[in-house]
C-alpha cells in the first residue's frame, strides 16, 4: 500500500468515532466492531475478513498516542482533516517548492513523518516484510463457579489460531523444496515507484505480495500460505476476584508469531455461575438471612453461613426492622487493597399459620403494646 493510500483512509470513520474521540472511546468502538467482524464469527466471508483487517489497521494507528498525533498532523497539513490531497503545481508555488524539504529524506522530512506513522524509518529505509511479525490476538470464553471466581482457578481451554503449517513448517513450499527470493524486489518484499519526478512511494512488492519470497512448488496442505489453523488445549490461570463478564488478557498465549516474532495475546471472556445464596457487590459478599418475628422484636444471636463453610455469629438487636443490613468484617473477597466484608441483610419472616393460643397471645401483645397507627403519617402527607 502506498503512502497516498494510507493517508486517504479516514481511520476515524472506519471506527465510527469523531476525530476528537478519547482513547477509551476508540478502544470501546474497536472492540465492538472487532467482535462483529472477527473471522471466527464470519467463516468463509471475505468481506468480513477485509473489514476486520481495516479495523485492526485503524486501531493500530489511533490507539497509539504518537502515531495518532502524526496521523492527525498529516491530515491537517495535506487534507484539512478530510483525507489526503496532493498539492497541485501552478497555483503560485510549484510542486518542487512544496515538496523540497519533504523528499530529501532528511530529519523531519515527509519520509520520516510517514515512516514513523506506519512503523518504518525514513525514505531511505526499505522495510522488509520478512522480518519478525507478532502473532495474532485470539479470544475465548470460560464459565466458572462463583467460589472459583474468588480464588482464581486453573482452567483448560481449547483455542484455534493460525500457526506455522505442520507440513512445510511455515515455508509455504512442498516438503523437499525451498522458496526462492523474489527477483522483482530482491527479497526485500517492497518496491519503490515514482509517479512523477518529485514524489516516490514505497509499497509491497506486487510479485511476492510483500513476502519477499516466491513459492514455485506450493505445499499441498497450506497451498503456499505457510500458515494453517491450529487447535490446542492449554492451561490458563484466571485471576482471583474476577467478575462475571470480565475480559482477561493472558499475555503470550495467542497466535504464534512469524519469523521469530512474539506470540499474540489471549483474551478470555469469563462467565461466572451465580451462587444459590451468596451475591457480590465489588469486594463484598452479600447474603440475605431470614429471622423470625420474635427474633426481630426481642433481639437474638443468630448463626450466618460463610462461603468458606465456617459460620459466624451475628447479634440482631431488639427492634430490628426488615431489610436492615449488618456488616461482618473480613469475610468478603480478597482484593489488592485487602479483604472485603460480608454484608448480611435480614428478612423478617411473618408466620403464615398460627394456633389459637398463638393468635390470642399476639392479640394480647397488640393491646399491651398500644402502638399508634403506623399509616397515620401517610394520610397527613396526602392532604
Amino acid at each position: 500500500m502506498s503512502t497516498k493510500d494510507w493517508l486517504e483512509k479516514d481511520y476515524y470513520k472506519v471506527l465510527g468515532v469523531s476525530s476528537d474521540a478519547k482513547p477509551e472511546e476508540i478502544k470501546k468502538a474497536f472492540r465492538k466492531l472487532a467482535r462483529q467482524y472477527h473471522p471466527d464469527q464470519n467463516k468463509a466471508n471475505p468481506e468480513a475478513e477485509a473489514k476486520f483487517k481495516e479495523l485492526s489497521e485503524a486501531n493500530a494507528v489511533l490507539s497509539d498516542a504518537e502515531k495518532r498525533k502524526e496521523y492527525d498532523e498529516a491530515r491537517r497539513l495535506f487534507g484539512g482533516g478530510g483525507g489526503f490531497r496532493f498539492p497541485r503545481a501552478g497555483q503560485g508555488t510549484s510542486a518542487e517548492d512544496i515538496f523540497a524539504n519533504f523528499t530529501s529524506g532528511g530529519e523531519g522530512g515527509l519520509g520520516d513523518l510517514f515512516g514513523n506513522l506506519f512503523g518504518g524509518g525514513g525514505t531511505t529505509t526499505r522495510r522488509s516484510s520478512r522480518g519478525p511479525r507478532r502473532g495474532a490476538d485470539i479470544e475465548g470464553e470460560v464459565t466458572i463457579d462463583f467460589a472459583e471466581s474468588l480464588t482464581g482457578p486453573m482452567v483448560t481451554m481449547q483455542t484455534t489460531s493460525e500457526a506455522a503449517c505442520p507440513t512445510c513448517h511455515g515455508t509455504g513450499a512442498r516438503p523437499g523444496t525451498q522458496p526462492k527470493a523474489c527477483r522483482a524486489c530482491q527479497g526485500s518484499g517492497v518496491q519503490t515507484s515514482s509517479s512523477s519526478s518529485v514524489f516516490a512511494v514505497t509499497e509491497p512488492c506486487r510479485e511476492c505480495r510483500g513476502r519477499g519470497l516466491i513459492v514455485e512448488d506450493p505445499c499441498p496442505t497450506c497451498a503456499g500460505n505457510g500458515r494453517a489453523q491450529s487447535t490446542r488445549n492449554m492451561q490458563v490461570r484466571i485471576p482471583a476476584g474476577v467478575t462475571d463478564g470480565q475480559r482477561v488478557r493472558i499475555k503470550g498465549k495467542g497466535g504464534a508469531g512469524e519469523n521469530s516474532g512474539a506470540a499474540g495475546d489471549l483474551y478470555v471472556l469469563v462467565h461466572v455461575r451465580p451462587h444459590k445464596i451468596f451475591g457480590r457487590k465489588g469486594e463484598h459478599l452479600t447474603i440475605t438471612v431470614p429471622v423470625s418475628f420474635a427474633e426481630a422484636v426481642l433481639g437474638a444471636e443468630i448463626s450466618v453461613p460463610t462461603l468458606d463453610g465456617s459460620p459466624v455469629r451475628l447479634r440482631v438487636p431488639a427492634g430490628t426492622p426488615n431489610g436492615r443490613t449488618f456488616r461482618v468484617r473480613g469475610r468478603g473477597v480478597k482484593a489488592t487493597a485487602g479483604v472485603g466484608d460480608l454484608l448480611v441483610t435480614v428478612e423478617v419472616q411473618v408466620p403464615k399459620h398460627l394456633s389459637d393460643e398463638a393468635k390470642s397471645a399476639l392479640a394480647s401483645f397488640a393491646t399491651l403494646a398500644g402502638d399508634a397507627d403506623p399509616r397515620a403519617e401517610l394520610f397527613g402527607a396526602a392532604r
